[in-house]
């Protein structure tokens, strides 16, 4: 039986690329596949293998002393969701824009970062305190087009690098005196993010412990989270329950969906949203028309 563990720790790491040559060895010895970055603050991974072969990878990460405490995430899936067998050193664990300099990070993780919620806390916060509680998104936008909390502020984002810049912005300051509830698919990003937001006038900020991740497994379809997950494996997307609610909407159509696919043209390869219906005509797999319009001749031939 196969599984798929996700994980991060934030805490010192005096030689990053020695800690990368070792989870290297260490995952190519067990049969794993996925992803791991390394960098000064910590650790920050997703592998897929053999429960047995992940339950060794565990114990082993384990010994090195700063990742000790690491909380582990169990979800469906497999090696085979993954290419191959990535793990890299690298400045910033999130891609955030010269992140590094915004934040530290001691044995107990990131400094004047966010309070930490545990899935059953949220729900008890919004229920006690109702509309001055703010989710706020800490994903790429596009990720929140198929799933978020309901009532949640989804800023404008393409990518990681783009928070600081939003952050800065004035589009926010109505809900500075608020309570301000981060998430992110695992968490990691809202370690960051939440921090940063303090440093900007934010006066009261949490973060989902454990992400989205955390929440769905405890409250499936049944909370206050609505909709699909983005994943960056080959799953693309996972559901909490069989009572997923749909919130996609195709680009063409605008019919429900929860399917991304990459622009055709490999110039972009931007995602698009869109349902199995349009998805079946080639010219409609293209981010936008002026995508089409540069694509090289051999992609437009194969579309017409």
């Amino acid at each position: 039986m196969q599984k798929i563990l996700l994980y991060y720790k934030f805490t010192p790491v005096s030689d990053p690329e020695s800690v990368k040559l070792w989870q290297k060895t260490l995952c190519d010895g067990l049969d794993l596949r996925g992803r791991i970055l390394i960098s000064r603050h910590g650790i920050n991974g997703t592998v897929g293998g053999e429960m047995d072969d992940l339950k060794s990878y565990i114990k082993q990460t384990k010994q090195y002393s700063g990742f000790k405490d690491i909380v582990f995430k169990w979800s469906d899936g497999s090696r085979e969701d993954f290419p191959r067998m990535s793990v890299k050193s690298r400045r910033e664990l999130v891609g955030f824009k010269n992140s590094d300099d915004e934040f530290s990070v001691d044995k107990d993780g990131v400094i004047g970062g966010g309070k930490h919620l545990k899935p059953q806390e949220v729900n008890e916060m919004v229920e006690k305190y109702g509309e001055e509680v703010v989710f706020f998104d800490g994903r790429n936008a596009h990720e929140a087009k198929i799933g978020k909390f309901k009532g949640a502020i989804v800023p404008n984002t393409n990518t990681s690098r783009d928070f600081i810049d939003e952050l800065e912005s004035s589009k926010y300051d109505s809900i500075k005196d608020k309570k301000v509830i981060t998430y992110c698919t695992g968490g990691v990003r809202c370690e960051v993010i939440s921090a940063m937001m303090k440093k900007r006038g934010f006066k009261d900020v949490y973060q989902i412990d454990g992400g989205i991740v955390k929440y769905g497994e405890a409250f499936g379809d049944d909370g206050l989270w609505e909709g699909a997950l983005r994943v960056f494996d080959n799953r693309m997307t996972i559901n909490f329950s069989d009572k997923a609610k749909t919130i996609g909407e195709c680009t063409h159509c605008q019919g429900k969906t929860s399917n991304f696919e990459n622009c055709i043209n490999p110039q972009c390869n931007q995602l698009v949203l869109i349902c199995e219906s349009c998805k079946s005509d080639p010219r409609l797999l293209f981010h936008t028309a002026e995508c089409r319009d540069l694509a090289p001749t051999s992609v437009v031939e194969v579309t017409s």
